[in-house]
């Protein structure tokens, strides 16, 4: 069974619909790739603080935001928003690539 290409209209895959074509694709159970993708998650999570990277989809990189005003959109007064850390995660050149395709 070869991997398809989604189709505009197409909806999202599922977990369980994931583990059925890794499964699939690779001749392991569905039980085992369902351990694999939660070891790959919890590495994801542990390592994430110093950037985790999954060759050819992207990386996990922490980012500090600096406090700035900020505007409550129901009463229009100004806020302050504290400085903080936040989790970005940056798509590889070519997940970009075979996405949306690239430089024309």
């Amino acid at each position: 069974m070869a991997i398809k290409k989604a189709k505009p209209g197409d909806k999202a895959l599922t977990k369980a619909k994931i583990l059925d074509v890794l499964a699939a694709e690779t001749g392991l159970t569905k039980k085992d790739v369902g351990k694999v993708l939660g070891a790959l998650t919890e590495l994801a999570y542990a390592q994430a603080a110093v950037g985790f990277t999954l060759p050819g989809i992207g990386k996990l990189v922490v980012a500090n935001r600096k406090a700035r005003m900020g505007r409550n959109p129901k009463t229009g007064e100004q806020i302050k928003i504290p400085a903080k850390r936040v989790l970005k995660f940056r798509l590889a050149k070519a997940a970009k690539d075979a996405t949306v395709g690239g430089k024309k």
